[in-house]
């Protein structure tokens, strides 16, 4: 396993939303904090003692495959969901694992046909004593955090587009804020807020929008209306500004001729919102500003990946930021108060483009649309590949060293596109594709550790699979991260090295998560592989389904 040099940074930043921030005992919030920072401050477990972790109790799902889901603490009680619906959320004592109550939705058979990316469910949130959780099914639920009760269920859009929720949804005031999936499917994207108490839609923001809307002139003909951008993944909170953050995917059809031009002279036609980050006030839903990520995208360059806030000593001054991996290989540090582009680096190995216009914030292509994929025209050798130099599973941010710890691939691919066509409920992609092994390097997945200041690699620990999971960071000094072979790892944050494995038996995707209860710090994980990703590998994928077996566990360690 190679790593860099590491350099710490010293960032002279108070931490960021310091009440929601996940303290020594609990996990309030699927991201660690408002921010989705992700680092705690527990700090029982270090580099010195981290060795020493033992499993303390497990919890059996109930369902196989792709769980995905990041537990959260509520004073002595956590709540974890499966997948599958999610199947199953639990309610267990996070002290020993005792189940207090378990919830099983009546979720319609042979919904995963409509889940372009397997059955996972990646959590749930809590306020104001109710857990909310959004299912495969497009339903919002609120339960009663004590008893697990129901008290109201809300479908924000039809499931049978393609439109499932994965993710958890986004607890702002009196308010629970979801996207959904869709944008494989030729959904059009929006953002719903309802109301905690009753369930009722109190605002509806869309992504996509139709011709005779501001920015309509951005999509060719009526194609708005088949447009994608769905806000599929989690948003992230600044209670300051009252803004709320989410990321858009791809655009539909990923052909993008039928969406604008056939070639890298794009014009007017961005396709807004899609690929892009949006800034919403979070009490009208209204867009107060936006950054597009990869305009006109035409190789699956979604911009779901989730926005990580913090401040930042930027240039010797003190600046409220939005970070990002994005897909497009690209990492970028955005005012948050303004979406101003900040910086734009190449966090992996990438081609498709050779830097971002810091003026005008879009990527610059390589000249002749050599790897812009278009009709009847095949662009080979594209790096990153549509799974992203960075999928889905969550970075973490380290308030400590400074550092965002990212988990990366290294993949590349050929593409070129063919002709869609549009059947609700169907796949809306109109492009043949295949993705491939790199072009440098003899690994295939990593965790990079990267320091957002001065835009460069602090060191890199090697995989020689795609797919590694999300990563939590400890005051400890300790990151945590799986991978698809299993393995639950714990590394130094300062210089990468392994300091301590267990395996699972089953690949991990999901975020691990910590909190502590009686003056003990409990390290949390839940294991389960991926099963309809890998099919997009080809023999990559093959690889990737042999690196395990499929499971469904959640596991809790602690020192002995």
């Amino acid at each position: 396993m190679k790593r860099g040099v590491f350099a710490l940074t010293t960032v002279a930043s108070a931490l960021l939303f310091a009440a929601s921030l996940a303290n020594a005992q609990e996990w309030g919030i699927y991201g660690g904090d408002a921010g989705n920072t992700r680092f705690s401050k527990a700090a029982q477990v270090t580099t010195k003692n981290v060795g020493n972790l033992h499993v303390k109790w497990t919890l059996q799902l109930g369902s196989l495959r792709s769980q995905e889901s990041t537990p959260i603490v509520i004073g002595d009680t956590m709540y974890v969901s499966s997948s599958f619906g999610p199947a199953t959320v639990f309610a267990v004592d996070a002290k020993t694992g005792a189940l207090k109550w378990r919830y099983q939705p009546d979720v319609p058979k042979g919904i995963d046909q409509y889940a372009c990316c397997d059955v996972g469910n990646r959590g749930v949130t809590y306020s104001n004593g109710k857990i909310f959780v959004g299912r495969l099914d497009a339903n919002v639920v609120a339960l009663d955090a004590k008893t697990g009760k129901e008290l109201w269920k809300t479908a924000i859009t039809d499931y049978k587009n393609g439109s499932v929720i994965t993710s958890p949804p986004t607890a702002v005031k009196n308010l629970v804020i979801s996207g959904y999936g869709g944008g494989e499917y030729g959904a059009r994207g929006s953002i719903v807020a309802l109301d905690q108490a009753t369930g009722k839609e109190v605002w509806r923001t869309y992504t996509v929008p139709l011709p005779n809307e501001p920015n309509g002139n951005t999509w060719k003909g009526d194609s708005a209306k088949n447009g994608g951008g769905a806000a599929w993944f989690v948003g992230s909170y600044d209670p300051e500004l009252n803004l709320v953050y989410y990321g858009t995917s791809n655009p539909s059809p990923w052909a993008a001729v039928v969406r604008g031009s056939d070639t890298s002279d794009i014009g007017e036609q961005t396709n807004l919102y899609t690929s892009s980050v949006v800034a919403l006030d979070a009490s009208t839903g209204q867009i107060k500003w936006h950054y597009q990520f990869t305009p006109h995208d035409a190789w699956d360059y979604d911009g779901v990946n989730e926005m990580v806030l913090s401040d930042l000593s930027i240039g010797g001054k003190k600046t409220p930021v939005l970070m990002h991996a994005n897909r497009n290989g690209f990492f970028y540090v955005l005012n948050r108060a303004n979406g101003k582009l900040i910086s734009a680096d190449p966090f992996v190995d990438m081609n498709w483009a050779s830097k971002v216009d810091l003026a005008t914030g879009r990527p610059v292509e390589i000249p002749g649309n050599k790897m812009r994929p278009g009709m009847e025209r095949k662009a080979t050798g594209i790096c990153p590949s549509l799974l992203g130099g960075k999928n889905w599973m969550p970075m973490s941010y380290d308030h400590a060293t400074g550092l965002v710890y990212i988990p990366t691939n290294n993949l590349c691919m050929d593409m070129v596109d063919t002709q869609p066509e549009y059947k609700r409920g169907a796949f809306y992609l109109g492009n043949d594709f295949q993705i491939k092994k790199p072009l440098k390097g003899d690994y295939m997945g990593g965790l990079t550790a990267w320091n957002p200041v001065t835009h460069k690699q602090v060191w890199l620990d090697k995989n020689p699979l795609p797919w590694t999971g999300g990563t939590m960071s400890t005051a400890g000094g300790v990151v945590f991260e799986g991978n698809v072979q299993g393995w639950f790892n714990a590394y130094d944050a300062k210089n990468g090295k392994q300091l301590w494995g267990f395996n699972t038996g089953s690949g991990i995707s999901a975020a691990p998560m910590t909190y502590t209860i009686d003056g003990k710090q409990y390290v949390a994980v839940v294991s389960g592989r991926t099963e309809s990703i890998p099919a997009f590998m080809g023999d990559i994928g093959a690889d990737v389904v042999n690196a395990s077996s499929e499971g469904g566990t959640l596991f809790v360690f602690a020192l002995n």
